[in-house]
């Protein structure tokens, strides 16, 4: 389908951005790597009457050492994140997860930021954004705030973005010591998930955030909780799909899904060495 007519403006930085937001209001669109929007505008499901597109504003690409905390960049691409050392070694579940995204040519151009910006339950970077409990840093007129990732997802590709914000930067605290896994069950290697599970077992304070398992991205609480009060693999994946509410669509029913969680949820755990 072709989507609805619709201005084209090009940022060449992120304060330039933010001021194309502040003239055109809710009529406009932050465009990135463009995996998410532009499918919902061929289907007439956005609109926007003015596309800003950021993929050239090379200064929010980056993956920063903070100390206790890596800092990325809200459009560092999937394949830079994937292959950076620094990841790989400080928390090394996010390496796993961006390698589930989509197929090669996709992580070459979709953004760390646009993923989460769109804030889609079925994607594999949110359920890794809480089990990590990041925090987005979000720019807008009245300077910057911080959100933790439980705050950030609220509602089916809701966000607390506000409509004259941006998303700048992600914020993850290191875990180089402890172990992860992440599960994806889907019906081809490129698909989005039926049921997916981002797992971090870092002694007591674990974290476990699920992928299609809601109308937004959620966590696991009741297995977190299970984990860090000393709780088996088995014991603790029997509660992943308790307090939460998948969709039934051709994919998969309510309870199929509920199954698929236990069951991805148990093996990650027995992969994470619990």
């Amino acid at each position: 389908m072709i989507p609805a007519a619709f201005d084209y403006k090009r940022a060449g930085s992120a304060e330039e951005a933010l001021s194309l937001l502040a003239e055109h209001g809710d009529d406009a669109k932050l465009l990135a790597g463009g995996h998410s929007l532009i499918p919902l505008m061929k289907y007439r499901l956005a609109s926007p009457a003015v596309l800003i597109d950021i993929g050239k504003v090379t200064d929010l690409s980056y993956v920063n050492d903070g100390g206790d905390h890596l800092a990325i960049g809200a459009l560092t691409r999937h394949r830079d994140i994937e292959i950076n050392d620094l990841i790989a070694s400080q928390m090394p579940l996010l390496a796993a997860a961006t390698r589930n995204v989509g197929d090669p040519q996709v992580r070459h151009r979709g953004t760390i930021g646009g993923a989460v910006a769109h804030g889609d339950p079925a994607s594999d970077i949110p359920a890794a954004m809480l089990a990590l409990r990041a925090t987005m840093v979000i720019a807008g007129p009245d300077g910057e705030r911080e959100v933790a990732a439980d705050d950030f997802f609220s509602g089916f590709l809701e966000t607390d973005l506000g409509e004259t914000e941006m998303l700048k930067e992600i914020k993850i605290a290191k875990v180089p010591d402890a172990t992860y896994s992440f599960q994806k069950f889907n019906r081809r290697a490129q698909d989005w998930a039926i049921v997916g599970a981002a797992i971090l077992v870092n002694n007591g304070n674990s974290g476990v955030g699920l992928v299609n398992m809601d109308f937004r991205p959620v966590r696991a609480a009741g297995v977190e909780e299970a984990l860090n009060s000393g709780a088996n693999a088995a014991d603790a994946a029997a509660l992943a799909a308790d307090g939460v509410e998948p969709p039934a669509d051709l994919n998969a029913t309510v309870e199929y899904r509920q199954h698929l969680a236990r069951v991805l949820t148990r093996r990650g755990l027995e992969e994470a060495g619990r």
